[in-house]
């Protein structure tokens, strides 16, 4: 089912990246870690879907979807860079992306974290956080997007690695497979993956190899 729904308000995450906080349509339910598809609702743009997660909570009277703007090509993602308030979009069902299964090692690369946001949003306000850690892999301190909320969410367990960038407060090192033999202190848990595709593979192959349950590794199919 298909409904239009206005942007309420657009703001700055980082360098590239957007919030937007569109209305929520009566009854519209979805689970943290579930996306939708978006369209623009502009004439030349009604077909042109791409998958968002949502990234609030669930009882929040909005919606709210954090976004990559790629503004090297003219995509979905660079034309919603240039809308405004007011402007309006198409909103599709919800449909599962990644679910929240129990504890366990939140592993993300630059815009994998979306799908994380409102799992980990949540877990928060129902105080129920312990026993996560959170990897999360960037070019750059100012790619990180929502470094400060992540904080103060994860505490210590929320660590940020950059990989082209010298100096600074965060580890370097790329989340491979000798990161994760260093870094993973319980192969039991559960590891949810989302990021560049060869990335997600690389760590869910080294993941599998070094003892974890296949089952126990949750990532977007």
């Amino acid at each position: 089912m298909e409904q239009i729904v206005r942007i309420l308000d657009i703001h700055n995450v980082t360098h590239n990246v957007k919030q937007f906080i569109i209305e929520k349509p009566d009854g519209f339910t979805f689970t943290p870690g579930e996306a939708t598809e978006l369209s623009i609702n502009e004439p030349g743009w009604y077909d042109k879907r791409n998958p968002f997660t949502f990234t609030c909570l669930t009882d929040q009277h909005f919606l709210e979807f954090t976004i990559k703007i790629y503004t090297d090509h003219d995509g979905v993602t660079n034309h919603l860079g240039q809308l405004k308030v007011g402007d309006e979009l198409i909103l599709r069902e919800a449909w599962g992306a990644i679910a929240y299964k129990g504890p366990g090692y939140f592993i993300a690369g630059g815009a994998g974290i979306t799908p994380f946001l409102a799992i980990l949003r949540q877990l928060y306000n129902d105080g129920k956080t312990e026993g996560n850690t959170l990897f999360f892999s960037n070019k750059k301190d100012e790619d990180i997007i929502l470094a400060d909320e992540l904080k103060t969410i994860l505490g210590e367990n929320a660590h940020f690695t950059t990989t082209q960038q010298k100096g600074g407060k965060n580890d370097h090192r790329r989340i491979d497979a000798a990161f994760l033999k260093a870094e993973i202190k319980d192969l039991t848990k559960h590891f949810y993956v989302c990021g560049p595709d060869d990335m997600v593979k690389e760590i869910t192959d080294t993941l599998t190899q070094l003892g974890a349950n296949a089952d126990s590794v949750v990532f977007e199919k």
